[in-house]
């Protein structure tokens, strides 16, 4: 016997969730594409590796977050008989991709920025204060609006993370600039590239590490399976479980699978049915695992158990 809370699943499943994070995703996509198209022409006037590189971070970013728009739409399709969580993983396989390709970006900043650095060119530092402005306020926009979505899904996060880089980047444009019109400094601009390098490719290291850790169903962090178990066992009646699993499908959702042996006199006095209630309703409370689904079985049946069960 098995089962799961299907009436509590309806929000996680729903057409409808997750409208506002794709209608905050699509203006967000349209900021950063805008911001790119400038930064693009500031690199070209001004000559500086910085703005350039804060721009290669704008088509990563734009990238990304089309992938993340992509997704979100996937994520609202139905399941199927095929496809029986629908596509709610295509959320992580997205933050993976862009993951993949910041770091990517990041190391061609950190190379080039050490490029320049040994050997700087002349770079226009009063172009590069106008067209960090732009890229810092288009920028300050995209937060406010993804910092009200934000924990909704990995998606969403990782926009957050990419734009608040972006950001960061255009400060160190400022900053840079700043520096070379007082002092006449040029490797100020090479050292704002190494800093948007080094801005890039911690988070997004730790972002990449959580996206493998879904796409490998690894237990989720939340879940301490030895407490799992005991609290499993601490059900009347049950006398061992087996074969526990646990894995995230999407964000915010959590499943978990286990075979139950119970006493042979569950199988005839009717228990099972409010075995099965007390095993959900303890996951629920103490776990906040919603979704879940277990194998009674009785002690005679580890005989007949299959070598792969553990």
């Amino acid at each position: 016997m098995s089962g799961g809370r299907g009436h509590d699943h309806s929000a996680d499943l729903s057409p409808e969730a997750g409208t506002g994070s794709r209608r905050i995703l699509t203006v967000v996509l349209i900021i950063t594409g805008t911001i790119l198209a400038v930064e693009v022409v500031g690199a070209v006037i001004s000559g500086s590796l910085a703005l350039l590189a804060d721009a290669g971070h704008m088509l990563t970013d734009a990238a990304g977050l089309s992938l993340a728009l992509f997704a979100a739409v996937l994520m609202q399709r139905p399941a199927t008989d095929r496809l029986t969580w629908g596509y709610r993983r295509a959320e992580v396989l997205a933050a993976a991709a862009q993951a993949a390709v910041l770091l990517a970006v990041g190391a061609f900043i950190l190379i080039e920025g050490v490029r320049r650095l040994l050997a700087p060119p002349e770079v226009a530092s009063g172009a590069m204060v106008v067209f960090g402005l732009v890229g810092l306020a288009g920028n300050a926009v995209s937060i406010a609006l993804l910092s009200r979505a934000r924990s909704e899904n990995l998606n969403t996060r990782a926009a957050f993370l990419e734009v608040v880089n972006d950001a960061l980047g255009s400060l160190a444009v400022l900053v840079a600039a700043a520096v070379i019109a007082v002092t006449g400094w040029q490797r100020a601009d090479a050292v704002a590239s190494l800093l948007i390098g080094m801005l890039i490719l911690p988070r997004t290291w730790q972002l990449l590490r959580q996206t493998i850790k879904v796409l490998l169903e690894a237990t989720p962090e939340s879940v301490d399976l030895s407490e799992v178990r005991a609290h499993l066992l601490g059900v009347a009646h049950v006398q061992a479980v087996h074969d526990l699993h646990a894995s995230t499908v999407g964000t915010g959702l959590p499943v978990l699978t286990a075979h139950v042996v119970v006493d042979d006199a569950c199988f005839h006095d009717g228990h099972l049915t409010q075995m099965l209630d007390q095993l959900q309703g303890c996951l629920a409370g103490h776990f906040d695992v919603e979704h879940s689904t277990f194998q009674f079985e009785a002690a005679a049946h580890a005989d007949h158990e299959l070598p792969t069960h553990v």
